[in-house]
């Protein structure tokens, strides 16, 4: 998904705090690269990349309010054998920048995390110390995306996670965007994620459709 993708520009405006007018409707972009398509709920307007015309979308009657994340709808676009992955919480901040203060890992590709990212994302980087690993990856719409997971979730690690945000923004070159896909259920990631400056723009969801 590295490739870039119209819908890029929807997060990167957002990004800047302009986003698609509350008026409820749904825009329909072509689908993603890699057999991929996806809805994305911004407030009170859906952004859906799919391949499936327009007018078979909105036949489904999905709106901005809500429905477009809807299970039946979701299930609709996907098909009846389709994957369809969970809803997150869509999250921006900026890069610092300067002098990394994560080192690159090497070996990680057995991680859980590092697999998942592989399998949707390109371009996949991964980087950590004792507090856990990063994964820093070119994903949906081709848009900068991070995300963390600790080797330790017990309460010794503490503040373990806003550090690692922390450090893991200064990858990102001062200024320029990157995003975060965040389960709303994890309320200790989501958290941390708001602590370092992270900004909800929306939600989203993945899908790999089966049609037949």
């Amino acid at each position: 998904m590295s490739e870039s993708h119209p819908l890029l520009t929807f997060f990167t405006a957002a990004a800047d705090g302009c986003f698609p007018p509350a008026d409820g409707q749904v825009t329909v972009l072509p689908p993603l690269a890699g057999g991929l398509e996806c809805s994305v709920a911004f407030t009170g307007h859906a952004v859906i990349a799919t391949a499936l015309t327009s007018r078979a979308v909105h036949a489904q009657k999905p709106d901005g309010f809500g429905a477009s994340l809807a299970p039946d709808f979701l299930r609709h676009l996907a098909g009846p054998k389709g994957w369809i992955d969970v809803t997150d919480a869509t999250l921006t901040a900026r890069g610092t920048g300067g002098p990394p203060r994560l080192a690159e890992l090497t070996g990680a590709d057995d991680h859980p995390r590092v697999r998942h990212a592989r399998e949707l994302r390109t371009n996949v980087k991964v980087h950590g110390d004792e507090r856990g690993l990063v994964t820093l990856s070119d994903g949906l719409a081709g848009r900068r995306e991070l995300s963390i997971e600790l080797h330790n979730v017990q309460d010794g690690s503490q503040g373990h996670g806003r550090s690692l945000l922390a450090d893991a923004l200064s990858l990102v070159p001062e200024a320029h965007p990157v995003f975060a896909a965040v389960s709303p259920g994890n309320a200790r990631s989501l958290r941390a994620f708001l602590a370092c400056g992270f900004t909800p723009i929306g939600s989203e969801v993945l899908l790999r459709p089966e049609r037949g």
